[in-house]
């Protein structure tokens, strides 16, 4: 009980701005796959060479997947040779970002964590291949839930449960033995981190929905929460972008996780909040407790 209140009172806040800011981007930047750019071309060829090169063939097709909150750009190539019929070629904007990914992946894979596995990486760092998971997320397996105001069904808590249980072996497990150092864009949750959040809280969503505030006072306590949230020192891998968004699902309701790119040493009592407390969720207090008891 301690622990759940010392969590909820210390992380609440972060959520808070993080769900809510996730969901203005998310609105934003979301497609449905079928609108190409001129840039598509030019993405498309670069992976059609980096998936001949690793398996010797040309895909036989290859379809861009719905854009996602980053700046990442996704397809899918498929053709006789690649593992299971297709893989995911990804495109990054950023090769320290993508170099983040990548090594974070690799040292999960020998962890036997439920990730994508790295399959082929350009010499640039700025595309790569990886197992393909699927189309379904844990968003849209909750969706009736979420339709319905927060009213999930057995089978819609299962999966929650499932997800919230296999957590903890990513943040502890996944950081045995990690190099931190391979983090973006800095190995540590610190309290520079903290104020970054928190000043992107009160302009990307304070200011940008005219709600009125008292400036020092809002400083102030920025201030003190930023003490109070890198008081404790921590080993955990923080994920920093938990949420069902980012947890495929496969045939049989068992959850895989992506877009951790940007996590890094930190509170594993961040991750648990964004979870269930993201903007869109609706999950009820009960259902709350009863996933921290889980997890």
């Amino acid at each position: 009980w301690q622990w759940e209140r010392r969590f909820t009172q210390r992380f609440l806040f972060l959520a808070l701005w993080q769900s809510v800011t996730k969901s203005c981007q998310y609105g934003k930047n979301a497609g449905d796959g079928t609108k190409w750019k001129s840039s598509d071309l030019f993405f498309m060829e670069k992976l059609k060479e980096l998936y001949i090169a690793t398996y010797g063939e040309m895909p036989k097709t290859t379809e861009r997947l719905a854009a996602s909150g980053s700046n990442r750009v996704y397809y899918r190539l498929c053709g006789e040779k690649c593992p299971n019929g297709s893989v995911v070629g990804v495109v990054g904007q950023s090769a320290d970002e993508n170099n983040a990914f990548i090594n974070l992946t690799r040292h999960f894979t020998l962890r036997k964590l439920p990730v994508p596995h790295i399959l082929a990486v350009a010499e640039d760092k700025m595309r790569y291949l990886q197992t393909d998971l699927g189309n379904r997320t844990l968003y849209e397996a909750l969706q009736k839930g979420r339709n319905a105001g927060g009213r999930y069904t057995v089978k819609e808590k299962k999966l929650l449960e499932r997800t919230i249980e296999a957590l903890p072996e990513l943040q502890f497990r996944g950081a045995r033995g990690l190099d931190f150092s391979c983090c973006y864009p800095q190995p540590e949750f610190d309290r520079t981190g903290v104020l970054f959040d928190m000043y992107y809280f009160k302009y990307c969503f304070l200011k940008a929905v005219n709600i009125d505030f008292h400036e020092m006072k809002l400083e102030a306590a920025f201030q003190l929460m930023a003490d109070e949230l890198t008081a404790e020192h921590s080993e955990a891998f923080l994920y920093r972008d938990f949420q069902a968004r980012n947890v495929m699902l496969s045939d049989d309701g068992r959850p895989y996780f992506i877009d951790y790119q940007g996590g890094r040493r930190g509170p594993c009592e961040y991750d648990v909040a964004s979870f269930l407390w993201q903007a869109s969720a609706r999950y009820s207090d009960s259902l709350r407790k009863e996933l921290v008891a889980k997890y």
